[in-house]
């Protein structure tokens, strides 16, 4: 299992190895048999909502082509190896990343008993190892099919042996008193918009507190994907759905471990994957166009062909977004700022104007994307962080999880927390354009294998391990909890031979 990952790592590296400083024109001839296959979904045991590898194109000297030798390079058929069943999938085109890396989705609505056959083509070859056989059972997403041993789960998934983030969080709780918890949640966050969750042999129950707790579903609909997947650790814990980050009190005042969506800097909230990030990874091929794996597909012109400015849109849910806005008026040669949608400042709309809402996609139509918080982290920066221009980034005591692997002038720009700074940095990477463009590259880089799917399941994982290592006392189902149960799905066949395999056991 070692060896797959680091299989996994280092074909990761050859596909970052990119062009920097250079327009790059014309198409470069495409090896079918030194081109490169590499992912999760070439194995029948990593189950997602929608399964996803990559594809480097390779020239016939071995070396990695860096621009897009075009969308049709490369041809992927999917089927399922036994004649006598008959399997609904969803088997999209593979998105052209634009630097010589394809992204291949594909989403299962049945199981696959027998398994699977992948084959991908260049011009009727077959491409490096293909065809791939994935010896079933391949599970589909609802199929409810944990393995029993969550260290073979995070082995098979490839999860990271700690998080640094999880870590730091879990540094002021060392024990977990739920008694204590019962007691103090619902009197200090009671009105706040908090889940109350216990998951016991693998099934999870809640109750809710407040009068904002709509955002549950995505919370529901992650941990009940997870226990589809693995077998979880019994374990009682507060989620905060609302918006700011909860726990204000001070190690020595005995601060509580509320899981939030969002941390801060004068806060000690255990932090999760936002509600929009986990939305993404739940919904993707499924509706959503925004989500984390399509998003690496629309990242607009080559580097040199974008609009040399500075862009950011949204609604004015901070004085500092209406600041960079009135900059952008004195400087519109470099940055193009406007408001969206007026809620907190009503008053400036006279002044500043509204401007027109513009598909998400069009922002990499230019090279340079500004990031400003808006009531928190603004949850558009890791989707910002997966397209190929270059983020400044305002300074901010908010972050979202894997804020902490990220180093400014190494994946992005920093900018001062009043703006005071933004032009100036506008003006370094114009006249540094091939550092821009490293440091764009980078950041990219980084996103990509920080926010891919399986990442994001190792992370809530983690987080209920560590959580239940801590706790001093065992879960309960506690008065007012109702079963969350799994979604009926009686269209899709699920035999599971792992469950099958426990009972002959037994």
């Amino acid at each position: 299992m070692q060896r797959q990952r680091l299989f996994w790592v280092f074909s990761m590296e050859l596909f970052l190895m990119v062009s920097v400083g250079k327009c790059e024109t014309g198409k470069e001839e495409v090896s079918a048999a030194k081109s490169l296959v590499w992912g999760p979904g070439l194995r029948a045991d990593v189950v997602l909502p929608v399964r996803y590898f990559y594809i480097q194109a390779v020239n016939s000297t071995g070396e990695n082509v860096t621009s897009s030798p075009g969308s049709d390079t490369f041809n992927v058929v999917i089927q399922v190896l036994s004649s006598r069943e008959h399997v609904r999938r969803y088997v999209p085109a593979p998105l052209d990343r634009n630097d010589g890396t394809f992204l291949m989705r594909y989403r299962m609505y049945g199981t696959a008993s027998e398994g699977l056959k992948i084959e991908i083509f260049h011009h009727g070859q077959h491409v490096g190892q293909s065809p791939f056989i994935l010896k079933g059972p391949v599970y589909h997403e609802y199929c409810y099919c944990p393995e029993e041993e969550p260290q073979k789960w995070k082995d098979t998934v490839s999860c990271p042996a700690e998080e640094e983030q999880i870590s730091s969080d879990f540094t002021n709780f060392p024990s977990i008193d739920l008694a204590l918890l019962l007691e103090e949640v619902p009197n200090r966050f009671g009105d706040r918009g908090i889940v109350h969750y216990t998951i016991l042999d693998n099934q999870i129950y809640r109750r809710t507190m407040g009068r904002y707790t709509d955002f549950k579903m995505f919370s529901d609909e992650m941990l009940l994907s997870l226990t589809r997947k693995v077998r979880l650790p019994n374990v009682e814990f507060y989620v905060n759905v609302g918006d700011w980050p909860l726990e204000t009190r001070q190690m020595k005042d005995n601060p509580l471990p509320i899981i939030s969506w969002c941390g801060s800097e004068d806060t000690a909230d255990i932090v999760l994957p936002t509600y929009d990030i986990t939305r993404s990874t739940l919904e993707t091929l499924r509706g959503v166009t925004n989500d984390l794996l399509s998003i690496q597909g629309q990242t607009g012109p080559a580097w040199c062909n974008k609009t040399e400015q500075a862009f950011w849109r949204g609604r004015d849910s901070r004085e500092e977004r209406l600041k960079l806005v009135r900059i952008s008026r004195n400087n519109p040669e470099v940055l193009d700022a406007g408001i969206t949608a007026y809620f907190f400042f009503r008053e400036e709309e006279k002044e500043l104007g509204k401007a027109p809402l513009i598909s998400f996609f069009d922002f990499f139509k230019y090279k340079y994307q500004v990031n400003v918080d808006g009531t928190v982290a603004a949850y558009r920066f890791p989707y910002l962080m997966l397209g190929d221009s270059l983020v400044l980034k305002q300074d901010s005591k908010y972050y979202e999880h894997f804020y902490r692997s990220l180093k400014p002038w190494k994946h992005y720009i920093p900018l001062k927390r009043d703006m005071s700074d933004v032009i100036e940095r506008i003006k370094w990477v114009k006249d540094n354009d091939a550092e821009a463009q490293k440091i764009a590259r980078s950041g990219q880089a980084l996103a990509r294998e920080l926010l891919q799917p399986s990442s994001l399941y190792c992370y809530y994982y983690i987080v209920l391990q560590e959580y239940a290592k801590r706790q001093t006392t065992k879960p309960e189902i506690r008065e007012g909890m109702e079963h969350v149960l799994q979604p009926t799905d009686n269209e899709s066949f699920c035999n599971c031979k792992r469950k099958a395999d426990i009972k002959e056991e037994l």
